[in-house]
């Protein structure tokens, strides 16, 4: 995607020296590990090995970082580019056993709480504290919230933030003589869907279909939100083959099914965002931080694009709230040059280089407020920034996202540790369902059961 050119960084996937044979959950449970710090200078700095997503923006990244990075401070920078599943599993590996493989990596607002209750990152406060050039009270509150740890201590530095927001080709809707609601339902958008399904050969819409907790149930639990289920009730009893819950992805399986992109069960992410910029989707709804992509001068449909705020039922708001950040292993040799790499990726001077070099609409965003009053930005990105930052800063409730209460926070996932993988294991037969291999209520009545088993610590049992 990207002409990588002289400044490339030379890029290998590294073997973690410690492999878990058991699952993530058994490797969440190892709280302790790697507590202190092993022998070994700072000096010794030559090399950091970063862990990240395979996203566009980390691929930026890593095309610039040699040329004005390196260059400035003498660190070189080792990355390992996953696909989202790959990179989680790996980093849960590597986390949990303290092996030392990576410096740092880029985490989740669900795996920092987690991964800072069992010592696995290094606190971040007192270098935040001492790089006043950081700028820390620009960056949006609610994300340093999510990566803030429960003694009070800050664990990880937004990379990119993002809402989710519902895409829409608005030549495609001219053409059909279709008009998009500035803040639409769920039954509107599959209303649109099956109107504009096969207009110039594109799918009524396209989402998340392969399996993953952070793969098609982001998407699916915000439906379930806004259609007025939860997964688990205030006593932890599970609660999804109730009928909200059963409607939400019974919802959601149909409009795949009906008028979704072919395979969805085998797209994730990266999938429907490249059916999207080639012209196969008449809709999408996902990440606001797609949207530099869509806009990008490859795009086919570059200026062809309309963004209204995630699709709602029952509820006001429907949108999720996520960050990629950088924390750093507490078992890295080399957190000073760590911070280094983070408090330079992260910073407005970053985005500006970005900007001035690749063009704003490249700019990794949703984390700082000064990007959002930038005149060049907003020229840029005229056609989403306004919805983008009301969906960073005004998305659902991550403590009540829905109608019913719940004993847990979280709106695309569920903020306990269980939930890599049972959410997983849920993603599963919910894709099955959208292959048509099973119903959408042996799916859940499958899930319920694994919900049922995954709460039983929670239930005293």
């Amino acid at each position: 995607m990207w002409e990588l050119g002289k400044g490339r960084v030379r890029t290998r996937s590294r073997l973690v020296r410690v492999a878990l044979a058991a699952t993530v959950a058994a490797g969440l449970a190892l709280a302790g590990c790697g507590d202190t710090d092993p022998p070994g200078s700072e000096e010794e700095r030559a090399e950091l090995s970063v862990l990240a997503t395979d996203a566009p923006q980390m691929q930026t990244l890593e095309r610039l970082t040699k040329r004005h990075f390196t260059a400035r401070t003498g660190i070189t920078v080792d990355y390992t580019l996953l696909p989202e599943n790959e990179a989680r599993e790996r980093m849960n590996r590597e986390f949990a056993t303290q092996a030392g493989t990576y410096d740092v990596a880029s985490v989740s607002a669900y795996e920092v709480p987690i991964y800072a209750d069992n010592g696995w990152l290094a606190p971040l406060d007192s270098y935040v504290k001492a790089d006043e050039d950081f700028d820390q009270d620009d960056v949006f509150p609610n994300l340093v919230a999510s990566l803030t740890g429960e003694d009070g201590r800050l664990y990880a530095e937004p990379f990119y933030g993002e809402g989710s927001f519902l895409m829409y080709r608005k030549d495609l809707f001219r053409k059909d003589g279709l008009t998009m609601p500035p803040n639409p339902t769920w039954r509107q958008v599959a209303d649109l869907a099956e109107q504009v399904d096969g207009t110039d050969g594109a799918s009524g819409i396209c989402l998340r279909g392969l399996p993953g907790w952070g793969q098609n149930l982001a998407p699916v639990n915000t439906v379930v939100n806004t259609f007025g289920g939860a997964w688990y009730d205030m006593d932890w009893n599970a609660r999804l083959t109730t009928p909200e819950f059963r409607e939400a992805v019974g919802f959601y399986v149909g409009l795949l099914r009906e008028h979704g992109q072919p395979g969805a069960d085998r797209m994730g992410v990266l999938e429907i965002l490249d059916r999207f910029v080639e012209g196969g989707c008449a809709m999408m709804y996902d990440a606001t931080s797609l949207a530099s992509t869509i806009e990008a001068d490859t795009s086919a449909v570059k200026g062809k694009v309309g963004y209204v705020p995630a699709p709602h039922e029952r509820t006001e708001k429907a949108g999720w709230l996520w960050t990629w950040a950088w924390g750093v292993q507490q078992a890295s040799r080399q957190k000073d040059a760590a911070w280094e790499f983070i408090s330079w990726a992260s910073s407005k001077d970053y985005q500006e280089l970005v900007g001035e070099e690749l063009g704003w609409t490249s700019v990794p965003a949703g984390n700082r407020r000064s990007l959002y009053a930038d005149p060049e930005y907003q020229q840029a990105a005229g056609a989403w920034y306004r919805q983008e930052y009301t969906a960073a800063t005004d998305s659902a409730d991550p403590r009540n996202p829905g109608v019913a209460p719940r004993p847990y926070s979280g709106i695309g996932f569920l903020g306990i540790p269980e939930f890599a993988v049972l959410g997983t294991a849920v993603s599963e037969q919910i894709a099955a369902a959208i292959a048509g291999r099973q119903s959408v209520d042996t799916a859940l009545e499958k899930s319920q059961d694994l919900a049922h088993a995954a709460a039983a610590k929670y239930r005293g049992e």
